[in-house]
């Protein structure tokens, strides 16, 4: 186990002084890697022609608001006014960092109680959570699977009334015209009612977590379009929009009264609590409706209404109005566009140039709304839930990596608290099996539990992650600073990848045994050993630690040298890579061709090794894309197998692997990746592309000598850029 001096010797700190040095006297060239185009983009033109515009109502084109710690996803009205017609599409999320909600406990379940033991095949005894199905078992699996959960924090609403006194449903709004202003994060909705008009402008404030809106009609004026608030009891469901409204006895929603046009509605659920702070401007009123639900009208023969709506824990007192919260969204968004990089593809003549231009602008949008908090995001950001709310690890890579290569490392590097504050946790599970260091939850939550499941303990492809993002930091700031902040996460990190590898069978090398289930989940957790992707990223993670070891000024660690150079090799047969040691018919038995083909990730995701043969990965991607059961796939399969073409020097392919006609490769409206009825949304999808683009455009490790060397050279991507950096 690693020990940390308090005190480091006078080589170290020698060492950490020349770091220092270095870092200043290269501070121009500080951007290490980061690369120019010739020309400077015109990035305000290349953001606003992929503005979204719908013309109709669309349960998949939800838009979002919101800054990476809160988002408000809206409808066709301009606000949440239709939650239960948007349900089975791209539902109306009010999602924060901070919102959790766990369900009492009365019957005193215990984690402990789901562990189930399995032992390795050199007698080790490891326990796992597991899901149990019946018994109280099964009920403490529910438990803790659901508990916590994200919480939605609230539907706001227009009720607008028709003139026969009837309430107005989404299929009376007619000249419909809404717009995303992705340069300002404003959307502005334009319709009627009965040949009346409505106007909402909304914008999400960059600093705070709340949205402001403008509502101009003359429907405000006659009182017959009114804000509605509504507040919801926590929900368990899996993929859902994260409401429950059939427990309304079960939370508290305490309404009061602050100033004149000020109001506070203080909430409770269980142990949960959290205020919203409501202001608006004039001398409107804000009523009790119904039992969690609130009215605010406008002041009476006035046609604009314009409120605020903060949430937060605690409560705000400074509470911003419609035109501070413009100018927060506004200033925000600017520099968010005007900092790192951009990609502009308009003067390229293939015709897929236009639309892959689009995904990646919208991808900017969606993964800084959704991904850049304080917290590693869920699958679904902050728009909806998925798998409780809860935020799947090894996706992290998926989500964050895009922004180092962005030049935008700052917005990753907001979600690696979590390690720090998980750290204890992490290390007592890596006890808790036998092994050394820390080892890294999958299915988590903010307090660093690790959720029962039937695969994810056995993951191990989220534990060298941490590395990669660490070495990316350095990179873009290759200071002493940078090593002492993380060289704990660095050193834990790796101490447990060494211990995880055993020299099993004699041969002399280390190899990942079972029980372990790879990033293709659907391999046996009992039967699977040296899943290929693993062992490359054990290499690559040994290798950054040791690196991190020399830069400190510190001895290497043996153990450590030890393993990384004796790692078994990939596993080969018929002169292609396989998905696992212990499986040599799995390209030959169907079973076996669907879900991730992450074999490609080796050389891919990773930069390459002595543990590639590039001439059998080219193989094993030729076998892949002439086989593979495509519609099992994910979001982030198709850029992974784009990168994996690119390194292999075949430009064509990876164009060909980001426009597979898969539905789970489908980029809706609002630029979300599309995967099935259940998970519509899938921010891996979105990050994996921005990597993924940016790699081909910029370069990576070993790259041809060309301009954008990974797009094809055939005179149709004369793609423009400038800010990206090379991917190692």
């Amino acid at each position: 186990m690693i020990k940390f001096s308090s005190y480091p010797s006078l080589h170290t700190w020698c060492v950490l002084l020349l770091i220092s040095l270095v870092a200043f006297a290269c501070s121009e060239t500080d951007k290490n890697s980061e690369k120019e185009s010739q020309e400077g983009i015109d990035r305000f033109a290349l953001v606003n022609r992929h503005n979204v515009v719908l013309e109709q109502p669309d349960t998949l084109a939800s838009l979002s608001v919101g800054n990476g710690e809160f988002a408000y996803t809206v409808d066709v009205s301009g606000l949440q006014s239709f939650p239960e017609y948007y349900e089975n599409g791209v539902s109306l999320g009010t999602q924060s960092q901070w919102g959790w909600h766990a369900f009492p406990n009365p019957d005193n379940y215990r984690w402990e109680e789901i562990l189930r033991y399995d032992t390795s095949a050199i007698g080790q005894v490891i326990s796992f959570p597991v899901q149990w199905k019946e018994g109280r078992k099964k009920k403490v699996t529910d438990y803790f699977r659901t508990s916590p959960h994200r919480l939605h924090l609230g539907i706001i609403g227009l009720e607008i009334t028709k003139e026969d006194g009837s309430k107005v449903v989404v299929d009376d709004l007619q000249d419909v015209h809404q717009e995303l202003d992705l340069w300002e994060g404003k959307i502005t909705s334009e319709y009627s009612i009965e040949g009346e008009p409505v106007k909402v402008e909304l914008y999400g404030h960059q600093e705070k977590d709340g949205i402001s809106a403008r509502i101009h009609s003359p429907l405000v004026a006659s009182g017959r379009l009114k804000v509605k608030f509504r507040f919801p009891y926590g929900s368990g469901c899996h993929v859902c929009p994260g409401y429950d409204w059939t427990q309304e006895d079960k939370h508290e929603s305490y309404l009061e009264v602050i100033k004149p046009s000020q109001v506070r509605i203080s909430r409770t659920l269980d142990s949960t609590n959290y205020v919203t702070d409501v202001s608006w401007e004039g001398n409107g009123a804000f009523e009790t409706d119904e039992k969690h639900t609130f009215l605010l009208n406008a002041q009476k023969g006035h046609e604009t209404l314009e409120f605020t709506a903060v949430f937060s824990e605690e409560g705000e007192n400074d509470i911003p109005d419609f035109e501070s919260t413009a100018k927060s969204s506004e200033g925000g968004w600017e520099e968010f566009w005007q900092s790192g990089g951009a990609i502009d593809f308009s003067e390229c003549t293939d015709e897929r140039a236009h639309e892959l231009e689009r995904r990646v602008v919208l991808s900017q949008y969606l993964t800084k709304l959704n991904c850049a908090g304080s917290l590693p995001p869920q699958e679904t950001g902050l728009t909806m839930n998925s798998w409780y709310g809860k935020f799947h690890m090894e996706m992290h890579w998926w989500h964050g990596a895009h922004f180092g290569l962005w030049n935008r490392i700052g917005l990753m590097e907001k979600s690696l608290p979590w390690y720090f504050n998980s750290l204890e946790k992490a290390k007592a599970t890596a006890e808790r099996q036998g092994y050394e260091g820390a080892r890294w939850q999958k299915m988590t939550d903010p307090y660093g539990d690790e959720s029962p499941s039937s695969v994810a303990p056995y993951l191990i492809w989220q534990q060298p992650h941490i590395l990669y993002f660490v070495e990316q930091i350095y990179q873009a700031r290759p200071e002493a600073a940078t090593l002492e902040k993380y060289k704990e996460l660095v050193f834990e990190t790796a101490e447990f990848m060494a211990s995880f590898a055993k020299d099993s069978k004699g041969d002399g090398k280390y190899h990942l045994i079972a029980p372990l289930i790879p990033a293709q989940e659907l391999f046996p957790a009992n039967a699977t050993d040296d899943p290929p992707f693993e062992l490359a990223y054990w290499h690559y993670g040994l290798t950054v630690a040791l690196d991190w070891q020399q830069r400190l000024g510190m001895e290497e660690n043996e153990k450590w040298r030890e393993v990384l150079d004796n790692l078994a090799p990939l596993a080969t047969k018929d002169s292609l890579y396989l998905p696992s040691s212990t499986h040599p018919r799995a390209y030959e038995d169907d079973f076996y061709l669907h879900d991730h083909p992450v074999v490609l990730g080796a050389y891919g995701i990773l930069p390459k090794t002595e543990m590639i043969d590039t001439t059998i990965m080219k193989n094993t991607l030729e076998k892949i894309l002439e086989i593979w059961n495509w519609e099992t796939t994910w979001g982030w399969d198709y850029p992974m197998m784009a990168m994996n073409a690119a390194r292999l020097n075949m430009p064509d392919t990876a164009l060909d692997a980001l426009f597979m006609g898969e539905e789970k490769n489908t980029y809706l409206p609002n630029g979300h990746n599309y995967q099935d009825k259940r998970l519509r949304i899938y921010l891996p999808g979105n990050g994996g592309l921005l990597t993924t683009v940016a790699m081909m455009a910029a370069g990576w490790e070993g790259a041809p000598d060309r301009p954008n060397p990974g797009f094809p050279d055939n005179g149709k991507w004369n793609v423009k850029w400038e800010g990206l950096r090379e991917m190692p």
